[in-house]
């Protein structure tokens, strides 16, 4: 099979995780990498032995052997290499969320729909399939009427992380895109409260409550601060209820569990697990499908530009409910 050649921009620890994912894929070829952290590409192209490595990434745009990017910087440093890439007519993926402006958003929407190249957003929940199952089986639970979902990590993961991004948008935003694209419906309203405990940009903690067009209401809950010793990296769940039946997701404790000398953890066996040598799950398998896209000639339709720009939006709107003490509702002028 021709190997796609992709370029990863932005190897900061997500990055990283990209590049061990491409890697993983047999019809992948990691081709060059990115970033402007010297240091960091050194150590990172000896790593995976990619020669092409550049501190610029128009350079990298400019090498005509690069089939595809991953746009894997920071959420408010999205827009650039984005829009630099599909200008190039490069294959785009795009790490969530978007980007940290509705601004930036629709500039995004706009240049992937006309270009020509393949273009996604990694909303990995998609490719979880406890979630993607859901989504098979929401049919026969009836009309939706209440979400409540449950996504915390400890706050030795996120220390360096909140003078970054906050919890609302940072994880709030998978179990956004999961209600809207289980409905089918729009946020009108959203009402949200944090909790500032280290004195952030961001605060560790973000609760928000949405309410859809379709009348059902939404809950999530986000702590980024979950206390030393906690044995798993993610905590989360879902509970999806509707006039015929419920559905509900537990990825979290019984998932796997192991006990040595240092106490009770819980390794990821979802999202980007290292299985056989090899990164494995939801990581490696929706790159492996945007990457089957490209080959096939066919757009990506498990997700939509239009679709990862409306969960940053209700987001967007949480935090500014959250900063105001306001029910904020979204404007859906555009």
């Amino acid at each position: 099979m021709e190997k796609l050649k992709i370029g990863v921009i932005g190897l900061g620890w997500f990055g990283e995780k990209h590049c061990e994912a491409l890697s993983a894929i047999p019809h992948v070829e990691l081709y060059a990498l990115c970033t402007r952290t010297k240091s960091r590409l050194k150590k990172l192209g000896k790593k995976f032995g990619v020669q092409h490595t550049y501190t610029d990434y128009n350079e990298l745009l400019a090498n005509p052997d690069i089939d595809a990017v991953s746009v894997v910087t920071m959420w408010d440093q999205h827009a650039a290499p984005a829009l630099a890439s599909l200008k190039s007519g490069k294959h785009v993926f795009l790490e969530k969320p978007m980007a940290s402006t509705m601004k930036d958003c629709r500039a995004i929407v706009k240049a992937a729909n006309s270009a020509k190249g393949s273009f996604m957003v990694g909303h990995i929940c998609r490719f979880n399939p406890r979630y993607a199952k859901a989504k098979d089986e929401i049919a026969s639970i009836g009309k939706i009427v209440s979400f409540y979902a449950r996504r915390n990590i400890p706050a030795s993961v996120t220390t360096g992380i909140l003078d970054k991004i906050g919890p609302i948008i940072g994880d709030g935003v998978h179990d956004t895109d999961l209600m809207l694209w289980y409905t089918g419906a729009k946020v009108t309203s959203a009402y949200a409260q944090t909790v500032d405990i280290r004195g952030k940009k961001y605060p560790d903690i973000g609760w928000t409550m949405y309410r859809l067009d379709s009348g059902a209401t939404g809950v999530l809950e986000n702590v980024w601060a979950l206390p030393d010793g906690t044995p798993m990296q993610i905590d989360e769940r879902m509970e999806i209820i509707g006039t015929e039946g419920s559905i509900h997701i537990q990825e979290t404790h019984p998932n796997f569990s192991v006990s040595d000398k240092s106490g009770w953890r819980n390794p990821d066996t979802t999202y980007w697990p290292d299985l056989h040598g090899v990164c494995a799950g939801a990581l490696r398998d929706e790159l492996s499908y945007f990457t089957y896209c490209i080959l096939e000639g066919k757009k990506p339709a498990i997700i939509t530009a239009e679709e990862s720009m409306a969960a940053v939006e209700a987001c967007l709107a949480a935090e500014k409910s959250a900063a105001t003490g306001r029910v904020v509702t979204l404007n859906r002028s555009h």
